[in-house]
């Protein structure tokens, strides 16, 4: 058990992370002692507004030399497994920004690196603290919609060229892994997949581009996922509508449907059933608040983080699956059998 607050360095000192800092800062048990950006005009502009004290641009030697129980990693994410291996050998917690790994064999191997290490790694798909999200997730997994049949996840989102421009790595495959199928429709994919309780086995994928046609990921992704139950999810990413929508998820049951929207704020309503909703356990304004204090308390001994890198596989195994059949032209299993999960 931890006896002061929480000390965590922020790496990454781009638009997410200035979100994470603004609510770490009303979080009275953490405490942000560092930050490391490769751009040192960057990471001081960061540490002044949010008042962090030590400036690193040099990962390591954060590591080494700044008063550390975690860190916070908004990084590109090809550089997901290389930071989280150097924490791990430092005994540093971790708290990444989603997917996890940009590969399935890298999560694998910081799930078993951190759990011999007994080093704490969550992932931030910070929807599962979203209160629509979790009453819904809630009321399937409790059986009060009955048995699953299929759901549908719809995420008509839309983006501007300055996505690309601003974050260059955006375009690139070999650095993000993809584009809107593991940037955006990963989180409300994990939500499904953590509600229908069951892991994915088959998937069949398309990717386009229909906008963004210069850079190497898609801005379109449509999926169909084969649960190990029978049940099936059809997802639908999109960067490339015209202007960005509410998304949802629709999950449909034996004795009734739960439906989540998060236009005009996240909530959830149910069809055919009365269901006893379920509140977020963590107070917050927002889920991203939630989250970070879910990651506090798991660090302080308490309950693990909702989602954990174990946790946060079979995610990632059903976006690889998507895009090898987006690439195969054929249905492709989810290779989600070398570590139990």
């Amino acid at each position: 058990m931890m006896t002061k607050k929480m000390r965590i360095a922020i790496v990454g000192c781009g638009d997410i992370a200035g979100f994470t800092a603004m609510f770490a800062r009303l979080n009275r048990n953490i405490v942000m002692t560092a930050c490391c950006d490769v751009s040192r005009e960057r990471a001081e502009a960061f540490s002044r507004r949010h008042g962090i004290a030590q400036v690193f641009t040099d990962y390591a030697k954060m590591l080494a030399n700044a008063p550390l129980d975690a860190v916070y990693l908004a990084v590109p994410h090809n550089l997901h497994f290389e930071m989280m291996q150097l924490a791990i050998a430092a005994g540093r917690h971790i708290l990444v920004e989603k997917p996890f790994t940009r590969l399935q064999a890298e999560g694998i191997e910081i799930v078993q690196m951190a759990e011999n290490a007994g080093v704490k790694v969550a992932v931030n798909y910070q929807y599962r603290y979203d209160a629509g999200c979790f009453r819904l997730a809630r009321a399937v997994q409790s059986g009060q919609i009955g048995e699953v049949r299929h759901a549908r996840i719809n995420i008509p989102w839309h983006r501007e060229p300055n996505y690309f421009e601003m974050s260059t790595w955006h375009k690139s495959m070999a650095q993000a892994g993809g584009g809107t199928l593991i940037t955006q429709g990963s989180h409300f994919l994990d939500v499904t997949l953590w509600a229908c309780g069951s892991h994915p086995a088959h998937a069949i994928g398309m990717t386009a581009q229909r906008v963004f046609k210069s850079v190497e990921v898609e801005d379109l992704a449509m999926g169909i996922l084969e649960l190990e139950n029978g049940a099936l999810i059809e997802l639908c990413s999109s960067m490339a509508t015209a202007s960005e929508q509410a998304t949802s998820i629709e999950i449909y049951g034996s004795k009734g449907t739960a439906i989540y929207t998060d236009h005009p704020w996240p909530r959830v309503r149910f069809i055919g059933i009365r269901v006893k909703a379920e509140a977020v356990p963590i107070l917050g304004l927002h889920a991203l608040q939630r989250s970070i204090e879910g990651f506090r308390r798991w660090v302080d001994g308490g309950n693990p983080h909702l989602v954990t890198g174990r946790e946060s596989l079979p995610v990632l195994a059903a976006v690889e699956a998507i895009y090898r059949s987006a690439r195969s032209g054929k249905r492709e299993p989810v290779e989600a059998g070398k570590i139990s999960i």
